[in-house]
């Protein structure tokens, strides 16, 4: 009995042991568990963090070229890549946004006082990048700089018509104008420079040049020969975003060929360019492209002077048989953009469409045969005061322009499709500067560098080149001078292009192309167009 009780507290006791020992192992497999899974877990967000600082690793600098350079100075140098860079460093008393809206920059407001006369309130928490403060005084020298027989700038046609310009007081200035210049607030975008910087220096010839100072986002940091522009920490606007880059180094080359190369490798990472043939010399892989017209409309003015084309419908039928896309494809390699109107670049008071005469050889001859034209013996005929009129025109071209010659055939080609006869005169340089003084021709194909305001004058008011004469039209560009309200104005562009489309005075052509072309390394809202290449460039960054 003894004996079995002392053997059951043994078994006892022994199978107690057995469950802790069993309670042990499990704990110990439940920790390492644990432990492998923690560390396991840690691992992989270690591993999400470091992908993420991948992905958002930016490198705060970019690095653009400049060929033939000659002063960073903008009011002196005739560069245009200088004058592109500029606007990062220098700025304008008004500015012009994406869609060639005027819009303050240095001006903190403007009133056109008189047909001759604006008077122009600065900002007072502007200082240039030494810590001078920005005044009045500023604005009356640059001009002052602008009209100086000995300064060469391509600043002096803003301020042509400037007689003189009064500083009223440090914040306040009136500029005075010899007669009305249409928008001629869109003139005021040339850089500003410093009065008291350049005081007792000659302004063409100081060193001071080599390292003005700005009131812009970025400033001049000259260092051993390159030019490097570092952030404007005391920017007066630097509050409205938050700049990714810190530093812009431009890098000087002897030509274009050796810039192809430098983005090619990497060593550069924006360019612009007007080539057409860009794809040749950098091939079609590693970077970007974004493209935007440029300022060169080619366009046939027609003379309303001429019996047979003073007939808007004739104006029309040519239109319609004009082959718009056929000219690009053939001529320019469909680099070229489609014109339909002179503001149809992007500009904020033109809609997209609102001009729409496309190739339609049916619609011509229906056009020509509805307003009594009848086709017989190979042209268009039509009785007047018994007379035969016939559709038979000169068509004037520089013979020195290659490609407009081209043109010039390819519309000959389009015209006798329809049954009109084109003899293409290919006139040289002298006489055909005559032809286009004079207004002696039935038609002739011409271009214009065009401004950025959208002024139109030069194609509906007095003197244009189609001998053009619309009351109406001519009112409107009367009352769009004083307008400022948006709706208002716009309006009155519609009523405008109403008229055009109506009368068909011109048949615009093409505009030229511009490319921005950048290293897909380069990231951000890369937006250029005919005035900046620049805007949100607080968004670029490198990886």
């Amino acid at each position: 009995m003894i004996y079995t009780n002392i053997l059951g507290g043994r078994n006892l006791k022994s199978n107690f042991l057995k469950y802790i020992f069993v309670i042990i192992v499990i704990g110990i497999i439940i920790y390492s568990a644990y432990i492998i899974y923690g560390k396991k877990e840690n691992n992989e967000n270690n591993y999400e963090v470091v992908n993420m600082y991948e992905e958002e690793q930016i490198i705060d600098n970019i690095r653009i070229p400049i060929v033939n350079f000659d002063t960073i100075n903008p009011i002196l140098s005739n560069n245009a890549q200088v004058q592109n860079i500029s606007k990062l460093i220098y700025e304008p008393l008004l500015t012009i946004t994406e869609n060639y809206k005027i819009e303050l920059c240095l001006a903190k407001e403007w009133s056109k006082v008189s047909a001759t006369s604006y008077v122009i309130k600065l900002k007072d928490n502007v200082k240039w990048d030494n810590g001078t403060q920005f005044t009045a005084k500023d604005v009356q020298f640059t001009i002052d700089r602008l009209k100086d027989s000995n300064v060469k700038s391509i600043y002096t046609y803003n301020v042509e018509h400037v007689t003189s310009v009064e500083v009223i007081d440090n914040t306040t200035v009136r500029i005075n104008l010899d007669k009305e210049v249409p928008f001629f607030e869109y003139n005021l975008i040339f850089p500003i420079m410093s009065y008291k910087y350049y005081e007792n220096e000659d302004f063409v010839t100081t060193s001071k040049n080599s390292n003005p100072v700005g009131t812009g986002k970025f400033k001049v940091v000259n260092e051993n020969g390159t030019i490097l522009l570092k952030l404007n920490q005391s920017w007066w606007n630097a509050e409205e975003k938050d700049c990714k880059l810190s530093e812009i180094q431009i890098v000087r080359y002897e030509n274009m060929g050796e810039v192809y190369k430098a983005l090619k490798i990497g060593n550069i990472d924006v360019i612009n360019t007007d080539s057409l043939d860009i794809q040749n010399y950098i091939g079609t892989i590693g970077y970007n492209l974004k493209t935007y017209r440029g300022r060169e409309l080619d366009y046939l003015a027609f003379n309303c002077n001429n019996e047979e084309l003073s007939n808007k419908e004739v104006r029309k039928a040519i239109s319609y048989a004009i082959d718009k896309q056929n000219i690009i494809s053939a001529i320019y390699g469909d680099k070229y953009y489609m014109a339909n109107f002179p503001l149809d670049y992007g500009n904020y008071l033109y809609e997209d469409g609102k001009v729409g005469y496309e190739y339609n050889i049916d619609k011509a001859s229906s056009i020509l045969i509805e307003n009594g034209w009848e086709f017989k013996n190979r042209t268009w005929q039509k009785v007047k005061d018994y007379r035969t009129l016939r559709l038979s025109f000169n068509l004037v071209v520089n013979s020195s322009n290659e490609k407009r010659v081209e043109v010039a055939e390819n519309i000959k080609n389009s015209l006798e499709t329809l049954g009109i006869k084109i003899n293409i005169i290919k006139a040289n340089d002298n006489t055909y500067r005559k032809y286009l003084e004079n207004k002696n021709y039935d038609i002739i194909l011409t271009g214009k560098y065009t401004a950025l305001s959208p002024d139109l004058s030069s194609y509906f008011g007095e003197g244009n080149l189609a001998n053009y004469n619309n009351e109406t039209a001519k009112r409107i560009l009367t009352e769009v001078n004083n307008i400022r309200e948006e709706k208002t104005l716009k309006e009155k562009y519609n009523n405008l292009v109403d008229i055009y489309k109506e009368d068909m005075p011109y048949v615009y052509l093409y505009w030229n192309r511009s490319s921005l072309i950048y290293s897909s390394k380069l990231m951000g809202d890369i937006k250029p167009n005919r005035y900046n290449l620049f805007y949100n460039i607080d968004t670029w960054y490198r990886q």
